[in-house]
């Protein structure tokens, strides 16, 4: 155990509880604790949709698909920068300005608003699958920050979760959104700097792209971008780039949409986080290649490690503990807000509105932070006994999101005659889809979030051809959150 690096993490620890207990007494609404009160500023809110959208994954699990699979796992990468460049030019602002006249703080009590539910059963199961898959997409950051610790300090990998779980459950407990989103803002730097620093000395350490590409041809890994290996290289290729369709349903993205301060402030958020999220990706390829350079045999898992290893062979145990800590800030950044739209959804569209409906704010703002501290114990025990790789478990997660809500999402910003009816069925359709497709083993051929996402978009059109949108009010604020979106972009 590095004693410097010991006690940089310990520093930084304290500093995420410091935020946290800072932000404490900030939250006095149940819109505070779950928006920060829709007042984020430009860089809080692009640095905190982009670190809270790259998990431990960014650092540890895409280095390591890369550095199996080589340049052909790029499309990973190219796929979720399209996806985020569209995500913020066709949802951010539509969403921002739609949640606000709807009143709505959560993606389900949007949705149900939106279509004008009068069962409730468009919420109730939102949030449903809002509580199961972010439990399993928790799970995947604890299992990182697992694999960190007892890289990092040799430690016992069950005692690394559960040190990593409890600090951020401790900061999102006290602070809520505004503690997230301001240590967002700090981890987010923190990442960038080192997905960008750590390869560049690592590759002129190396001795440039020799070593990389004798590397690659003694292990038969492909230099190209079409995959070599696969008998069907443009499906391959669909399925890896496919991952930008997630980015339409992640619940945790949209609430920094939902929470920002103004349309201007997203406008600017928009060209910050593009340009973080390009240097952030390319940072990670890079990181898988230079590491075939460097490292000749890591697997089983262990290529997950490989920026811990590049990190501890240049750098002193000073400056390696802060860019030790910028994995965490990935693990941390995303986690936190995780729990805090979990919490929401038991919080806001279980507890006031089937429970308690003329529960106070601080009742709630209690129960989300009783929440938090459940599915927290949920993801925690997942991550106790991981099945599967930190990539493969976000891979689940992330597509049971983008097929379950990027649909409902669009139709809602796009379409003016989407039903209750149809949203309900087609997020249904997208997500049992998705997970039959995972189950019977499809996704060894093609990743389950394209038969997903295409079952649910399929379903709304078709049902909307037998049920359309007759209620006038929902109609009139259709019209009126186009034109407003109409005059602000001229």
């Amino acid at each position: 155990m590095s004693i410097p690096t010991l006690i940089t993490f310990v520093v930084y620890f304290v500093f995420l509880l410091g935020i946290g207990a800072y932000f404490y007494r900030k939250s006095v609404s149940i819109e505070d604790y779950l928006l920060g009160g829709r007042g984020m500023g430009a860089w809080v809110t692009a640095l905190s949709a982009q670190a809270s959208d790259m998990s431990g994954w960014l650092l540890m699990g895409l280095p390591g698909a890369i550095y199996l699979g080589g340049i052909e796992n790029a499309w990973i990468a190219i796929g979720l920068f399209f996806g985020t460049v569209l995500n913020w030019q066709l949802v951010a602002g539509r969403l921002r300005v739609y949640t606000e006249k709807t009143n709505t703080i959560t993606l389900p009590s949007f949705f149900e608003e939106r279509f004008g539910d009068p069962t409730g059963l468009l919420r109730t199961v939102s949030a449903i699958i809002i509580l199961v898959f972010f439990a399993i997409y928790a799970s995947s950051g604890l299992v990182a920050a697992g694999k960190l610790f007892e890289a990092v300090f040799g430690i016992n990998y069950q005692l690394a979760v559960i040190v990593g779980g409890t600090v951020i459950i401790a900061y999102t407990f006290l602070g809520g959104f505004l503690a997230v989103c301001w240590t967002d803002l700090f981890q987010g730097s923190l990442m960038v700097v080192a997905i960008v620093l750590v390869p560049i000395l690592a590759y002129f350490e190396t001795g440039g792209t020799e070593p990389i590409r004798a590397n690659m041809a003694a292990k038969g890994i492909s230099t190209g971008l079409i995959p070599a290996g696969s008998k069907f290289p443009l499906l391959a290729i669909l399925s890896a780039s496919a991952w930008g369709l997630g980015y339409f349903g992640q619940p945790h993205i949209l609430a920094r949409f939902m929470s920002a301060k103004s349309l201007t402030k997203l406008k600017e958020s928009m060209q910050i986080a593009i340009v973080w999220v390009f240097m952030s990706l390319s940072g990670a390829v890079v990181v898988g290649l230079v590491g075939i350079g460097m490292f000749d045999n890591l697997a089983g898992g262990d290529q997950e490690n490989v920026f811990i290893y590049m990190i501890d062979k240049l750098f002193n145990p000073w400056a390696g503990g802060v860019m030790l800590a910028a994995i965490l800030s990935a693990i941390m950044s995303t986690i936190d807000s995780q729990l805090l739209v979990s919490s929401s959804a038991l919080a806001e569209d279980f507890y006031q509105k089937a429970i308690k409906k003329n529960a106070s704010q601080r009742e709630i703002i209690i129960a989300g932070r009783i929440c938090v501290i459940i599915i927290s114990a949920v993801a925690l025990f997942l991550a106790l006994r991981p099945n599967d790789t930190i990539l493969g478990i976000v891979a689940y997660a992330w597509a049971g999101f983008g097929a379950a809500f990027g649909p409902l999402v669009l139709f809602a910003l796009f379409s003016r005659r989407t039903t209750w009816h149809s949203a309900l069925a087609g997020m249904v359709a997208g997500t049992v889809v998705l997970v039959v497709f995972k189950q019977v083993g499809l996704g060894e051929y093609l990743y389950e979030i394209v038969p997903g996402f295409l079952a649910n978009c399929s379903t709304i059109m078709v049902i909307n051809r037998f049920f359309q949108q007759k209620d006038t009010q929902i109609l009139k604020d259709y019209d009126l959150v186009t034109a407003t979106i109409r005059k602000l972009n001229k």
